[in-house]
């Protein structure tokens, strides 16, 4: 059914939806707050016990930088941080210097296992801040376009800022909406979310069409997707969505959409 026909349809109760919505935002928004700080509280450096014969620790990340000192057999270095296969290390005297991945492949965990790391790609994809992306869908059966760009405020947290226009049969829409998204397993490639979120309608109508008038109106949504982590700094994503627009005190309109898309992160 085309936008425009469908927002002739009035549903009751919509200033209910709309303080209901507001509610879940506000408690969702809360946990934001709550869990935010949990990001800046930085866990203990990890420790490594030195397996090989000795530890070379450079004055840089290269194998150009000259090797300064060495620590030996059993003793216990603390990562502090990574540049490409360089990791910067501080061993039990103090002393910081870089190590290659290579040679801390040889090393032991607290627990007594081999240290692995993940692939630097997959550390940065993990340590995302900022996402940017587009799709193509079908909002109800009309194609639609939009973009989206997402903040991360925790680990599982991220407030996304979207904008999308519909192009119907016989009307054009455009919308936008502020959503907070929860991943609950960011650390994993394949990655579902959930969002909810604020935003405003607009439906302009076609010339055409006689007595027709420009509706403009309030917005809420509600999303469940999936994203995907490829290669290098893309992503590929999908989502589907619920969005309610209140047209009046007692009327809304509800519809839904489904897109794909592709979004890269730094």
């Amino acid at each position: 059914m085309p936008v425009f026909r469908f927002l002739c349809s009035a549903a009751t109760d919509a200033s209910a939806r709309l303080r209901a919505t507001l509610g879940l935002l506000a408690v969702a928004l809360g946990l934001a707050l709550v869990a935010a700080p949990a990001r800046a509280d930085e866990a203990p450096p990890e420790r490594l016990q030195v397996a090989d014969p000795y530890l070379e620790l450079h004055t840089g990340p290269g194998r150009g930088y000259p090797v300064f000192f060495v620590a030996g057999r059993d003793e216990w270095v603390e990562l502090l941080l990574r540049h490409t296969d360089w990791f910067k290390v501080r061993t039990a005297g103090g002393k910081e210097g870089w190590v290659h991945r290579r040679q801390l492949e040889r090393t032991l965990t607290e627990a007594g296992g081999a240290k692995t790391f993940r692939d630097v790609m997959v550390d940065d994809y993990l340590a995302r801040r900022v996402e940017v992306g587009a799709g193509w869908g079908r909002f109800k059966s009309e194609p639609m376009l939009k973009a989206w760009t997402a903040y991360r405020l925790a680990e599982t947290l991220s407030v996304e800022a979207t904008a999308g226009q519909v192009q119907g049969t016989f009307s054009g829409s455009t919308f936008w909406h502020v959503s907070l998204n929860v991943e609950p397993w960011s650390d994993r490639r394949l990655s579902p979310f959930f969002g909810i979120g604020v935003g405003g309608f607009r439906n302009i109508p076609n010339a055409s069409l006689v007595g027709a008038t420009t509706t403009n109106a309030k917005l809420a949504n509600a999303a469940v997707g999936v994203r995907y982590y490829v290669s290098e700094r893309f992503i590929v994503r999908a989502d589907y969505s619920l969005y309610t627009a209140f047209i009046a005190d007692t009327s809304s309109g509800e519809y839904r959409a489904i897109t794909g898309g592709l979004s890269f992160f730094f």
